[in-house]
């Protein structure tokens, strides 16, 4: 936990340094770097929900204030809908999604495709690094041409999928429409419901399911 603290006062610090818009936050709840020196500290700063980020972003584009460094020492800038501006750094697996694909069984070697999209927005790109950080082969998919995702599938033997849980049904079942038997054993879907229905449905193709947040 001191490990923890000492990254929120470094985190704190730069940003009320660097990032206008941070600091005219923080100004706007009575709060200086000083109140801020632990994990628990953060329950004290104010929500910055989506549309006041919208708002925000419209009055300072393009990141409304909040980004802390250079623009020009980002990796990738993404705008998802809303719109929102996104910014990401230059490291490895930025979105952190390696540890949740590993502990969902996923593993080096693994054929998996991407079925996120990749444009503009950043779940394509941002799920591939993850994949990639672990060591996966990535078929990037994205949204769309199913007959031709289901055919690259087949001819590489995917036993992987991440993207969208109702993607994953439409791939199944276009493929069985078309013949195709797939090799998929588990999947890596987020960014909407998961019933317990299709869950089932989907288990009962031999695909073990794990849904994340995000």
């Amino acid at each position: 936990m001191a490990y923890l603290d000492s990254r929120v006062q470094e985190t704190i610090s730069t940003l009320f340094q660097n990032a206008p818009g941070f600091k005219k936050r923080l100004d706007a709840a009575g709060l200086t770097p000083a109140d801020l020196q632990s994990v628990a500290d953060l329950a004290q700063l104010p929500v910055v929900r989506k549309d006041d980020l919208i708002e925000v972003q419209k009055q300072d584009p393009p990141f409304g204030g909040l980004l802390g460094v250079p623009i020009s020492s980002l990796r990738r800038v993404f705008q998802s809908p809303g719109p929102i501006n996104e910014p990401e750094p230059p490291v490895t697996d930025a979105g952190r999604w390696g540890p949740g694909l590993k502990a969902a069984g996923f593993k080096a070697g693994d054929v998996v495709i991407n079925a996120f999209g990749y444009h503009m927005t950043p779940a394509g790109a941002s799920l591939e690094d993850g994949l990639s950080s672990i060591d996966c082969v990535v078929i990037p998919g994205g949204i769309g041409n199913q007959e031709q995702q289901i055919q690259v599938m087949a001819a590489f033997g995917a036993v992987g999928y991440v993207g969208l849980p109702s993607y994953l049904k439409a791939l199944v079942d276009k493929a069985n429409a078309l013949g195709y038997q797939l090799s998929l054993t588990k999947a890596f879907v987020l960014a909407e419901p998961l019933p317990p229905s299709l869950k089932q449905e989907l288990n009962g193709h031999g695909i073990a399911v794990y849904q994340s947040y995000g």
